[in-house]
């Protein structure tokens, strides 16, 4: 696991936001896992300038997302469908019937995971998965206490969960926020062969201390990202503020990128 501390979120995602391009510029046909929240919106801002630049095309490219709430329509402002195609894929030139969102209508949601897990593996597998980490340790929306191995599958969100995501409806009001989603597994995103995380902010100082220096556990889900063989996480120092190594994990990285 490379920890790449930044002095800020803008620099974070724009060195996350490279990678994808150069990654994508070497195979345009790179599979690509996506995530939503406020974390990855500078990252896929930067994607965005790099194909209005001409640096880089997202024509061949293909993506599956993390989740989406149950019960939402994609034309819901709150829905991840929405989400992603207001901030990426209307300022890419990616094919949108090439982009998969699971289906928070699916009148059978467990044959919709498992679909979605056949089409990701039909794929030949997710080539870079990008991922947030939640305040309680959380990848996704596998909540702490859920399987390390778990799959693609319904699940119920825990009250920190819906209390954070409360600001995004209707003016904070908890009750309008869905209690159930449908999400990749723990296992699943542990498949995918390279993984960019991004954390941000004080309020995730606990967590990443946690996912990088803490036990393995399916209490703070994203600590099984230590068995990973490639994981790159890019934050900025208030994140960062409580890692023991930080000052190695710095000197490291920026051998590694050549800073």
């Amino acid at each position: 696991m490379e920890v790449v501390i930044c002095k800020s979120k803008g620099e974070a995602s724009k060195l996350a936001a490279e990678m994808i391009t150069k990654a994508v510029k070497a195979n345009p046909k790179t599979v690509l896992g996506l995530a939503t929240g406020s974390t990855p919106v500078g990252m896929y801002d930067e994607m965005a300038k790099a194909v209005k630049a001409g640096e880089v095309s997202y024509k061949q490219v293909r993506s599956w997302n993390l989740d989406e709430y149950y019960g939402l329509p994609p034309t819901h402002d709150q829905s991840y469908r929405y989400f992603m195609n207001k901030n990426l894929f209307e300022k890419i030139d990616i094919d949108l019937a090439n982009t998969h969102v699971l289906d928070g209508l699916a009148a059978d949601p467990e044959k919709e995971c498992a679909d979605y897990e056949k089409q990701i593996k039909d794929a030949g597998g997710i080539d870079i998965q990008v991922l947030g980490i939640g305040s309680d340790g959380h990848i996704a929306f596998n909540e702490p206490g859920t399987s390390l191995t778990s799959r693609t599958s319904v699940v119920y969100l825990t009250p920190s969960t819906i209390k954070d995501n409360a600001r995004l409806f209707f003016g904070g009001d908890e009750s309008k926020v869905p209690t159930r989603a449908l999400s990749m597994g723990v296992g699943t995103i542990c498949e995918a062969k390279k993984i960019i995380l991004l954390a941000f902010g004080e309020n995730k100082q606990d967590a990443l201390l946690g996912m990088v220096e803490g036990g393995i556990t399916q209490f703070c889900t994203a600590s099984i990202l230590q068995m990973h063989p490639d994981v790159w996480v890019f934050c900025d120092e208030a994140a960062a503020a409580k890692l023991k190594l930080k000052e190695y994990y710095a000197w490291r990285s920026a051998t590694k990128l050549g800073k």
